[in-house]
């Protein structure tokens, strides 16, 4: 499946699962282990895993590297670039890219060279408050710039709006202004999350994006089961991440046993002719 077809898919009203595959920290940043190797080995297990379970696409992040920042260094895009490359070679879904907490530009660009498919933007036309980054504004010129320079029309733009983990500067900017200011700036798909990782993406949110704008709508946090029929109500597709890990954390590695049985749990077939 590539990325029109997943796209296809979720207009038709059938329901995407996009896997998250979280990077070990990359050189560069203070937790990184030494070994680039290591990058590779653990990213393309955790997609080969999530792939085989049928979830529709993948996300390569970089959500490990702390101190979190607005802008990657040089070391990171480079170590980035190659593990969303290794990730493409070895599986056959769309592969996305973020590149956290909010460097759009080089998203794009690395999953230009890199053969990606799709990149996340958490802060695309909002301007919010990270604690510990400080205050982003949007990056939406920078990256449709950076898509049109690069003659990369074909990775899609998924664009968070009013994003986890953040406060929005100007709190009177609703929810679905930031839906259609984020549509008309050239998203391809939006992504509706709750207040943090792992944490419920509020079904009342999910209806507000879906009735203000016409492209898909992804549920971006704290999607599981037993919440699916409700929330796909208004969403198109989901992102998860903690609830295909072992004990819920996005330090470790993806679980085969969990991701296969949440898959099964909503109705799906894991893809039988991997090998």
């Amino acid at each position: 499946m590539g990325i029109d077809q997943m796209m296809d898919k979720m207009a038709r009203g059938q329901k995407a699962m996009i896997g998250m595959v979280h990077c070990l920290p990359l050189p560069g940043t203070q937790n990184y282990r030494g070994s680039v190797e290591e990058l590779f080995e653990r990213a393309v297990s955790d997609a080969v895993i999530l792939w085989k379970c049928g979830v529709d696409a993948v996300i390569v992040e970089n959500t490990n590297d702390l101190p979190q920042s607005r802008l990657l260094e040089i070391e990171q895009v480079a170590a980035l670039s190659s593990v969303v490359r290794a990730v493409v070679e070895r599986i056959e879904i769309p592969v996305g890219v973020d590149a956290s907490f909010n460097d759009g530009a080089a998203g794009m660009a690395i999953a230009y060279c890199a053969g990606g498919s799709f990149i996340r933007s958490p802060v695309f036309v909002d301007r919010v408050e990270v604690t510990g980054i400080g205050e982003i504004g949007p990056c939406c010129k920078e990256v449709i710039r950076m898509r049109r320079f690069l003659g990369a029309n074909q990775v899609k733009i998924f664009a968070d709006v009013q994003v986890k983990h953040s406060h929005m500067v100007n709190e009177s900017v609703t929810l679905e202004e930031s839906c259609r200011a984020a549509a008309d700036s050239g998203a391809d798909a939006l992504i509706v999350t709750g207040v943090s990782t792992g944490k419920k993406t509020p079904s009342e949110s999910l209806r507000i994006a879906k009735q203000a704008v016409s492209v898909p709508i992804v549920i971006g946090s704290g999607f599981n089961a037993e919440i699916a029929g409700e929330q796909f109500q208004s969403a198109d597709g989901a992102i998860v991440g903690t609830a295909f890990k072992q004990g819920g954390s996005i330090t470790n590695p993806v679980d085969e046993e969990l991701c296969m049985t949440l898959m099964k749990e909503i109705g799906r077939r894991p893809w039988e002719g991997h090998e």
